[in-house]
């Protein structure tokens, strides 16, 4: 008779803190250091900022906030729990009403986060890739980490499936390594 082997039961644990991005999409780049300056002041100092970029991969937002769309990203050195991670989209939701224009949005703030094996995005959408959080906000593993870098899955958005994106994730996850030391991976 084969040997039944018993597996013990996981040992519950706080999950490490993670690394809080934002991507700021507008036709108007302006907007872009103003809303900066906002997200430092909740949630501590900007570490990383990417190149701006043209957002061409789908016309989405074109009749809501124009053509011409710029994408910026920025990660900040103040890690996070996830315990209350749904606030942060909430919160940033909030932000772009502030920038409103005849009812419109001028920026597009997508908050989400990354840790060493993975990036996550926050949305108020729901879809069968998506996990439920709390109080209308969803998560989407946007992203998975493997053979030394960040690749996407079948659902991710067409711009984070570029190299240009998956290079800023893969700096950004160096910078959280650093911050991380006793992480493993």
């Amino acid at each position: 008779m084969p040997k039944v082997r018993c597996l013990a039961m996981g040992k519950l644990r706080e999950p490490n803190r993670v690394k809080l991005i934002t991507g700021l999409l507008s036709a108007d780049t302006s907007f872009f250091p103003k809303v900066k300056k906002i997200l430092e002041k909740k949630f501590g100092m900007v570490d990383f900022k990417s190149d701006e970029t043209d957002f061409t991969h789908t016309d989405y937002y074109a009749k809501e906030m124009g053509s011409n769309l710029k994408r910026v990203f920025f990660s900040f050195e103040r890690l996070l729990d996830l315990k209350d991670i749904y606030a942060v989209k909430r919160w940033t939701n909030r932000l772009e009403d502030e920038f409103l224009k005849s009812g419109k949005r001028t920026v597009n703030i997508d908050p989400g986060y990354l840790d060493l094996s993975k990036v996550i995005l926050l949305s108020t959408k729901d879809y069968s890739h998506r996990i439920y959080l709390n109080k209308g906000i969803f998560a989407e593993v946007t992203l998975f980490y493997k053979n030394n870098s960040y690749n996407p899955w079948p659902w991710t958005y067409p711009d984070y499936r570029t190299k240009a994106y998956i290079d800023v994730f893969n700096h950004i996850r160096q910078i959280y390594k650093k911050a991380n030391q006793g992480s493993a991976c």
